[in-house]
This record gives C-alpha cells, structure tokens and sequence, in this order.
C-alpha cells in the first residue's frame, strides 16, 4: 500500500500544443505497481486550458475545486467542485479554466496496453479485471 500526500509528487508543466496554463501530477501509475490504471491530478491555472483532444482511451474525472467547463464536440458543460465525467475512447474534450481561482481535477485513465478500447470488451467477460 502507499499513502501519500499529493504535495509529495512533482508538478510538471504540460507541454502539449494547444495547452496554456496547465499542470499534471501522476499521483499513481505503473511506477507504484498500479496493473491497470493511473490517476493524475491536473491543475489549471485562471484562464488555462488543455488542448482539444481525443485519445483511443477512456477518462474517469473529478473535480476537486474551481469553476470551469469541459467542451466537447456536443458542447459545453459546466464544471465545479463534486461534478464527475465519464469521457468514452475517442471523444473529443477539452477542460477550460473559466474562474477566478485554479480549477482542479482528477483524471483516472488506464494504462498503456492494460485496458484499451481494443481489449475491453474481451476483458468484460473476467471477473476483477481491468
């Protein structure tokens, strides 16, 4: 088991075109012998943003504090402390900061070659798996 606090992760700027403003934290990953998944901490800065993007993977997110929205190719959705999203494989999303403070949140993604779309539906049939 490892306890830590979130303090005790470096913070890394995310160099990603199309980001402004943005910082990650890989709170657990394969390096704390996670098999499956990772959780990241983002934290964006009044008036940063990520990129418009999509990925092969799903997201699981959750916001800790601040306001913003998500934008995704249906729209915009607000974002403030509490909510959670569930973003599929392959859907196009961005997190903007639109508040007057950092806006934080957590975002759960499965590691590379764990648990992608591709193996997913074969993985639904083996209790406790990814």
């Amino acid at each position: 088991m490892i306890v830590k606090g979130y303090q005790d992760v470096p913070e890394q700027k995310v160099e990603t075109e199309g980001a402004a403003k943005a910082w990650i934290r890989w709170l657990v990953s394969d390096k704390e012998g996670a098999p499956c998944f990772a959780m990241r901490q983002f934290r964006l800065e009044q008036g940063g943003h990520t990129p418009f993007h999509s990925h092969e993977w799903e997201h699981e997110m959750y916001v800790l504090q601040g306001e913003g929205k998500v934008v995704s190719s249906e729209g915009e959705q607000p974002l403030s402390p509490g909510v959670f999203m569930f973003i599929p494989p392959g859907e196009w999303h961005q997190f903007k900061n639109t508040g007057k403070s950092e806006l934080q949140f957590l975002c759960m993604i499965p590691l590379p070659g764990r648990c992608s779309a591709e193996n997913s539906k074969s993985q639904k049939k083996k209790k406790n798996s990814c």
